[in-house]
C-alpha cells in the first residue's frame, strides 16, 4: 500500500543520539533514495547517475551485505533454456517472452561491456540443457527462428549428443547447447558494481533497516527508527521478494532456491552451466567443484518462503540428483549448503513501474536478476525526473 500524509505542522525533533554532523551528512536529504543494494538497486543507481549526474542518490540496505538473492544465486549468466522458453511462450505468448529474453540478453552484454571477464570470473563456456523426452526438440527450429534477431546466430539451441559422455552425465537422453551463455562470480560482480557506484558518488547506509516510508506533499520520509528519518524527493523499491512491506498490492511470491556445493571432485568432466526440467534444476562447475540448486517444484508450497533455512527433504533430493545425473561415476562430499530468496508471480514479467507521484519499484525478477537488472536500471532511470 502506498502511504501518504499531509505535511507536518509540528517541528520534527531528531533524537539526541544524532549529532548535527551526522544529520547534515549521512542522514541529509537526497534527491533519490533506493531501498535495496542487490543487483537491481546497484544497477538502478548507476543508471540514474549516468543519466542525471547532478542528482544525489542514497542506497539503504538492511543487511551488512546484500543478502536476498544477489549474493546467494548460482552465478549463471543465462537468458533462458529451450524448455523454459517453450513453457513461457505457452503462458505469456511470443511477444512478452521475446521481449523478456531480449532484456536478459542485452543485460548480459552490458555486464561484459562494463567489466572485464577476469574481474568477475565471467566464462562464456556455454549453457546446456538435459532432456529426457523428444517433444521439445520438435519446437527447437521454431525457437531458433524467433531467437535469431536477438542472439544474431541461426541456431541458438542445438543438439549435442556427444557431450553427454564427455561431461560424464547420467540419465540424460538429449543435451541441448546454447553457446551464448556462461557463468560468473556473483560476489565479485557485486563488488565491482559497488566500486562503480562509489566512483559515481552514490552513497550507502548498510545494516540499516527501513521501518516505514511515508509520502508527504513536500517529499518522501524514509524512517529508519522511531526517532530517525532520511528525506528524499523520490524513493525506489529494489527489494524483490522482500517488497511486501512496501508494495502490498503487487503479486510478489517468495521462492526459496536451495543450493549445495561439493568439495573438489577428482577428474571432474563437467564444464559449463546446465539446466534441467524447465530450469527448475540448475548446476555448474565452480573450478573442480559442482554447484547444484533448485528442485523447488518438488515442494512448491514449502519453498514459498522468505526463510533462509535449508530443508532436509530438498537437500536429500538434490544429493540424489547429483548422484544419479551429474556425478554417477564419482564419490563426492558436500562442502557448503545455502539458500537464496527469489520473487515470482503468475508470469515472469518483472514489475517495473511508478506506483505513486514520488515512488517507484523494480521487483519480481523471477530468478533472472543477474541478466535483467542492468536493463531494469535503465528503465527506472528514464522514469526519474
Amino acid at each position: 500500500m502506498v502511504k501518504r500524509r499531509e505535511e507536518k505542522t509540528k517541528a520534527n525533533y531528531s533524537s539526541p543520539m544524532n549529532s548535527i554532523w551526522e544529520l547534515e551528512t549521512f542522514y541529509r536529504r537526497r534527491d533519490v533514495i533506493i531501498i535495496g543494494a542487490g543487483f537491481t538497486g546497484l544497477w538502478t543507481a548507476i543508471s540514474i547517475k549516468e543519466k542525471h549526474p547532478d542528482l544525489s542518490v542514497l542506497i539503504i540496505e538492511r543487511n551488512p551485505i546484500p543478502l536476498g538473492a544477489s549474493t546467494r544465486n548460482a552465478g549463471f549468466a543465462c537468458f533462458g533454456s529451450l524448455t523454459e522458453i517453450i513453457a513461457d511462450q505457452g503462458k505469456m505468448g511470443w511477444d512478452k517472452t521475446l521481449e523478456l529474453i531480449k532484456m536478459r540478453f542485452e543485460g548480459l552484454l552490458k555486464i561484459q561491456k562494463y567489466f572485464k571477464n577476469s574481474e568477475i570470473d565471467f566464462d562464456l563456456s556455454g549453457g546446456f540443457e538435459i532432456l529426457n523426452n523428444e517433444s521439445p526438440l520438435e519446437k527447437m527450429q521454431e525457437v531458433n527462428e524467433k531467437m535469431k534477431p536477438i542472439t544474431g546466430i541461426s541456431a541458438t539451441y542445438s543438439l549435442q549428443q556427444d557431450k553427454i559422455k564427455a561431461f560424464g552425465l547420467g540419465k540424460s537422453d538429449f543435451l541441448i547447447e546454447n553457446p551464448c551463455e556462461g557463468s560468473l562470480h556473483s560476489g565479485k560482480l557485486l563488488q565491482k558494481l559497488l566500486e562503480k557506484c562509489q566512483d559515481l558518488k552514490v552513497e550507502f547506509l548498510f545494516g540499516t533497516p527501513v521501518t516505514d516510508v511515508i509520502e508527504e506533499n513536500t517529499g518522501m520520509e524514509v524512517r529508519l527508527s522511531e526517532d530517525l528519518s532520511v528525506h528524499a524527493e523520490q524513493v525506489i523499491y529494489c527489494t524483490n521478494a522482500f517488497s511486501s512491506q512496501f508494495l502490498e498490492n503487487e503479486e510478489i511470491i517468495p521462492a526459496r532456491g536451495q543450493i549445495l556445493v561439493t568439495e573438489p571432485v577428482q577428474n571432474l568432466k563437467l564444464k559449463g552451466t546446465f539446466h534441467y526440467d524447465e530450469g527448475f534444476y540448475y548446476f555448474r562447475n565452480v573450478g573442480n567443484r559442482v554447484l547444484l540448486g533448485g528442485g523447488r517444484n518438488q515442494d512448491f508450497k514449502t519453498e514459498e518462503t522468505r526463510d533462509f533455512q535449508t530443508t532436509e527433504f530438498l537437500q536429500n533430493h538434490l544429493e540424489n540428483f547429483l548422484k544419479e545425473v551429474i556425478l554417477p561415476d564419482h564419490d563426492f562430499k558436500i562442502g557448503l549448503r545455502w539458500s537464496g530468496i527469489m520473487a515470482m508471480g503468475s508470469e515472469k514479467t518483472p514489475i517495473v513501474k511508478q506506483v505513486s507521484e514520488r515512488q517507484f519499484c523494480a521487483v519480481r525478477l523471477s530468478g533472472m536478476g543477474v541478466a535483467l537488472a542492468p536493463k531494469i536500471g535503465e528503465i527506472i532511470a528514464d522514469k526519474i525526473n
